[in-house]
């Protein structure tokens, strides 16, 4: 029964490291899909010259599972469902920090204000700002994501030997 008790114990700890380094990847994952969206946006813009909505609602499932809901609460506000506020649009995007909310806040509530030009230079602005928030997510993963695993793996270790 102590083994038992032992190895759930170091799996508990080792799961709890593994979910701590979920932060980091969701928010990796979340500005790789938010630069591709404001990408395909950009030249979607110049050329087809589509409505906002039907862009969004034909993104790609894979990039819409990443973007954590926030472009179901954009196409929302689109349809005059809810505002275009910080406590709406980022319900399920927990592991975003504050000020990356205000600027991706911001850019959304600068598409479709603008004439094409315009738009597709502040659409370049944002993506430039969010490579920046990407590369600083990719270091903090690199150290922190698998910092987190190890440790957890480790106080899993410390915990079975002090209760061995």
């Amino acid at each position: 029964m102590k083994y038992i008790f032992i190895v759930l114990l170091f799996g508990v700890c080792v799961v709890v490291g593994y979910v701590m380094s979920l932060k980091y990847a969701k928010r990796k994952k979340f500005f790789t899909s938010l630069i591709t969206v404001a990408d395909k946006l950009c030249m979607e813009i110049n050329f087809s010259r589509e409505r906002l909505r039907v862009l969004f609602a034909n993104l790609d499932e894979n990039l819409k599972k990443h973007l954590l809901g926030v472009d179901e609460q954009f196409v929302r506000f689109l349809d005059r469902e809810c505002e275009l506020v910080e406590s709406e649009i980022f319900k399920k995007a927990d592991c975003l920090k504050a000020d990356e909310k205000e600027a991706i806040l911001m850019f959304f509530k600068m598409l479709g204000r603008s004439d094409v030009e315009n738009q597709t230079k502040e659409i370049s602005s944002y993506v430039s700002r969010f490579g920046e928030f990407k590369k600083t997510c990719d270091e903090e993963h690199k150290k922190y994501g698998s910092l987190s695993i190890k440790l957890g793996f480790i106080c899993g270790l410390f915990v079975a030997v002090i209760l061995f």
